[in-house]
């Protein structure tokens, strides 16, 4: 059966794709090296892997073109926050690392809090934060 699930993620930069990651809180997994076409970043308590890759790279173990994030939206990465506070700071993090935001903080159903960001290759970002015990039954 499946060991584990991982992200492979394209990007124009590794330096500054690892740069920006890194600044808004994920850290480097130091089980793998930082090349000029890879990187490898942790996410989360139970250390989600993203691997970024140069788009040629990306490209040659997809045997397809990447999708254009400018013209659409492919996917949209969700982060689960600890609470609204972490939800705003981490949306501030992502517009000082060079990020942009395209939703700000914001309460939605009654019971939840999110916003989202776009980091520096168009890829959309959903930050949330989820209090079940406002859930209507």
């Amino acid at each position: 059966m499946t060991k584990e699930i991982w992200l492979n993620l394209p990007v124009n930069d590794i330096k500054r794709s690892v740069t920006f990651f890194t600044q808004i809180g994920f850290t480097l997994n130091q089980n793998q090296p930082v090349t000029e076409n890879m990187a490898s970043l942790l996410v989360g308590d139970k250390k989600f892997v993203i691997m970024l890759f140069t788009k040629d790279l990306f490209e040659g173990f997809c045997n397809d073109r990447t999708a254009d994030p400018k013209n659409g939206t492919e996917v949209l990465f969700s982060i689960d926050a600890e609470n609204r506070d972490e939800v705003d700071s981490l949306l501030q993090k992502a517009e000082d690392s060079g990020g942009s935001i395209y939703a700000k903080g914001g309460e939605k159903d009654g019971w939840m809090y999110g916003g989202g960001f776009i980091d520096p290759d168009g890829h959309r970002w959903s930050v949330l934060y989820m209090d079940f015990s406002k859930l209507p039954r």
